[in-house]
């Protein structure tokens, strides 16, 4: 029986160690912190994307769109909170209808079942939206994922793996015969033998990868993505899910409107460089990972192909005003004291060397690994097929 070892118990190792259990395979996953989904499962907006935005044929859309159906089915199977709520993508200007229309068009090259509503439609799903067309999508909705990885880590124990948690990788070699894992863990340092390796480290993935001997593609290059809840009154304008058309000069999706499943609403991301890779707040400085991202020249291309929209973003940062007055272009009534602050996420983004952020998913192998050295959004919805994608990479008899 292959012994696979998987570092990192996000969604993703986690929906990974889960197949592997599955298929009769000896899985241990190792987590350097003391629990499993503490970084980016565990602080984005909880939402199940529909894959209306990627590139046809690219991994990120076949995952996303099957991922939407395969996500919210385990949820239900498994009682994990979900509902589908629908997502209203609002062109707030006639200078965005164009690109209002292109998504269109994305989401049926996609299969995304969507359609274009006008004004009065709009309206029809969100009574208080700013609209002079929008795009109705319906399979977007939102899950708690924390209790989906509650449940594949139940899988993974119930099929005999074992979840080492608190326990770091050091650095791994590979042999004809084995990969070699080194770990530093509660009982000190060891080293652990077995036939493949699969990294699903996130926001440390190019180190994992350059620790076990992999040269990494791109380098990683954190973002934190700060959010508001918006106070009871304002809340109340907001029935499911409300986006605005993406600026396609900048890789992210723009802050947007979420109801989360407790009650409540959620109002954000931005997206600004983190001090460190796991910078939750704008004081946490990590002068390793501050070098780490200057000396990577495709930092500085990167910054200099985004310069207008990246100031918008931290002015965002800066002001709750600028943050109000951008929610206001969906919802007009929102307002400055509607906002009150929650927890930030930090986005693991691969760049390259160019300057490019890597647009899809991005896996590299060698004969007994697999790293995964770009998952962002949506990678939480499309994790059980990522799954699937990575096990067949294994190539395991």
């Amino acid at each position: 029986m292959p012994h696979v070892v998987v570092v990192g118990a996000g969604i993703v190792g986690l929906a990974v160690a889960a197949r592997l259990g599955a298929q009769g395979h000896r899985v241990t996953v190792l987590e350097k912190e003391d629990e499993p989904a503490r970084h980016q499962t565990g602080r984005n907006s909880g939402v199940v994307h529909s894959g209306l935005y990627y590139a046809p044929g690219s991994l990120k859309a076949r995952t996303a769109v099957a991922g939407a159906r395969s996500m919210t089915a385990f949820a239900r199977e498994r009682g994990v909170a979900v509902e589908v709520t629908g997502k209203l993508v609002v062109a707030t200007s006639a200078d965005q209808v164009p690109g209002l229309h292109r998504l269109a068009e994305r989401a049926a090259a996609n299969g995304v079942p969507a359609e274009l509503v006008g004004a009065a439609g709009a309206r029809e799903h969100e009574p208080h939206v700013a609209a002079v067309d929008a795009l109705w999508v319906r399979t977007t909705g939102i899950v708690d994922y924390v209790g989906v990885c509650r449940a594949l880590a139940d899988d993974v124990r119930a099929r005999g793996g074992e979840l080492a948690l608190g326990t770091q990788v050091v650095g791994a070699s590979e042999s004809p015969e084995a990969v070699h894992v080194r770990l530093s863990g509660p009982a000190g340092e060891r080293e652990l033998r077995a036939d493949r390796l699969v990294a699903c480290a996130g926001l440390h993935a190019d180190r994992v990868a350059r620790a076990c001997g992999v040269v990494p593609r791109a380098r990683i290059v954190p973002f934190r993505g700060e959010y508001h809840e918006l106070a009871p009154r304002a809340a109340a304008l907001v029935r499911g899910l409300v986006y605005p058309v993406p600026d396609p000069r900048f890789p992210f999706l723009g802050v947007h409107l979420t109801r989360m499943l407790a009650g409540g609403v959620h109002a954000g991301p931005n997206a600004v460089l983190a001090l460190a890779r796991e910078g939750y707040r704008r004081r946490d400085v990590s002068p390793r990972d501050v070098v780490d991202a200057l000396a990577w020249p495709g930092l500085w291309r990167m910054g200099a192909r985004n310069l207008a929209p990246g100031f918008q973003e931290v002015v965002r940062s800066l002001s709750r005003r600028a943050f109000a007055r951008s929610l206001a272009q969906l919802v007009p009534q929102i307002e400055e004291d509607d906002l009150r602050p929650s927890p930030a996420g930090v986005r693991a983004q691969a760049v390259e060397r160019d300057g490019r952020l890597v647009d899809d998913f991005l896996v590299q192998r060698t004969a007994r690994q697999v790293h995964v050295l770009n998952a962002p959004s949506p990678a939480a919805t499309a994790s059980l097929e990522i799954a699937a994608h990575v096990v067949d990479a294994l190539a395991l008899p």
